[in-house]
């Protein structure tokens, strides 16, 4: 019980935080202050299960994160997936897994697109 109010306040201090950001430092993130707000509601391993997943698809973190827009996008797709489960079991294949599989995933055509861009 005390870890959930801990949470509950510390998320309240990064509100803060997001709040008090000027439009200066919110253009120098290259997000909108409700984009921050929403990453802040997102599960914390976003970043490992995008990352990890556009390992399956051929590309590294460095190809992921080039197209800095396009890599919030992706990240907002990912945060608001209806199919957690489905991914966290494909993911736990490992180097089983194949991009052919990932028919559940929303951002396979941008991964998809991505690999063509980067090879």
């Amino acid at each position: 019980m005390f870890a959930r109010i801990r949470a509950l306040i510390d998320r309240l201090h990064e509100v803060q935080e997001v709040n008090a950001l000027s439009d200066r430092d919110l253009d120098d993130l290259g997000m909108t202050r409700d984009q921050v707000l929403d990453f802040l509601r997102m599960p914390q391993d976003i970043n490992d299960r995008v990352t990890a997943m556009g390992a399956i698809f051929g590309l590294s973190q460095v190809e992921l994160k080039r197209d800095h827009a396009l890599w919030v996008e992706i990240l907002s797709t990912c945060g608001h997936c209806a199919d957690r489960s489905a991914c966290a079991k494909f993911l736990a294949k490992g180097d089983q897994a194949r991009a052919t599989e990932a028919t559940f995933c929303g951002n396979r055509g941008a991964f998809a697109d991505l690999r063509t861009y980067a090879a």
